[in-house]
């Protein structure tokens, strides 16, 4: 039925694996290995770019796709649309001062912000960020049952304690009333940083945090039912402190993880304060 011969099967039965086979079955079990370290969610791009920063290995990412096929694995993909959580407030609005310009040449030079949601079986538990445009690390978040100013003004306590920006850091959210509260007004003028709010329904404006939002709700909340607020929580916090700045590789930092990125500018700045 195959058309070959007895003599010609027996040969290739007992014929060494190739080179190219053996060499396969060492990438599967280093990509296999990275997979799990991203706690499954890199795809093709990630897993080619991660395997040359970490292992010194260079393949394409056609072959990284091939591989990962044949293993049964696959990168987390992003879903639909949810809950409201920009609620419109009555306060004048901030003027924008990034326009849409999310890049950087240091970090804390400027600063996004945005609020999302977690389901749980006891009912939503809210999550609001504070993102650094230059190395998009999460600076400051916080968690809380309900909507109101505090969630947002703990997260950008957060950031302030954690980073001590100089003035003049820009601070860019959207509309929401929790950021044009008397609250955050307050926290970002004791800091000396500067208000900045993006246009009305126009996700565009504040696009790196959305994006950074989209990540957290593509990589843990979809991937997980979450049976009360605390495990919820737990959750979160080990995903962001534990993986998303230390560990998760980003596209936009030349697949540098926020915290090996910053590590990077810091060690340039030393050595040429040291040259000089």
């Amino acid at each position: 039925m195959l058309k070959v011969t007895r003599q010609g099967y027996y040969a290739w039965k007992r014929r060494d694996p190739s080179a190219r086979t053996l060499r396969d079955d060492e990438l599967k079990a280093e990509i296999l290995a990275l997979y799990e370290r991203s706690r499954d969610t890199y795809g093709a791009p990630r897993i080619t770019a991660r395997l040359r920063i970490d292992r010194g290995i260079r393949i394409g990412q056609k072959r990284a796709a091939r591989l990962m096929r044949e293993l049964g694995i696959q990168g987390a993909g992003r879903g639909g649309q949810g809950v409201r959580t920009t609620i419109p407030g009555r306060a004048p609005a901030a003027p924008d001062h990034l326009e849409r310009d999310f890049t950087a040449t240091r970090p804390d030079q400027k600063w996004v912000a945005d609020i999302t949601y977690v389901p749980t079986h006891e009912g939503w538990l809210f999550l609001a960020g504070v993102s650094d445009c230059y190395s998009r690390k999460l600076v400051g978040w916080s968690m809380r049952d309900t909507l109101e100013a505090e969630l947002v003004a703990d997260a950008i306590a957060m950031a302030i304690a954690r980073r001590q920006p100089p003035p003049g850091v820009i601070h860019h959210s959207d509309r929401g009333a929790q950021y044009g509260s008397l609250l955050v007004g307050r926290t970002l003028r004791d800091a000396a940083i500067i208000p900045s709010m993006g246009r009305v329904g126009d996700p565009w404006d504040n696009a790196l945090m959305e994006s950074a939002i989209g990540t957290i709700k593509t990589e843990l909340v979809r991937r997980h039912i979450f049976q009360t607020r605390d495990q919820a929580r737990l959750a979160i916090f080990d995903y962001i402190e534990a993986f998303y700045n230390p560990v998760r590789a980003h596209s936009a930092l030349d697949y540098l993880s926020p915290d090996e990125y910053e590590a990077e500018y810091h060690q340039t700045q030393t050595a040429a304060t040291q040259a000089a």
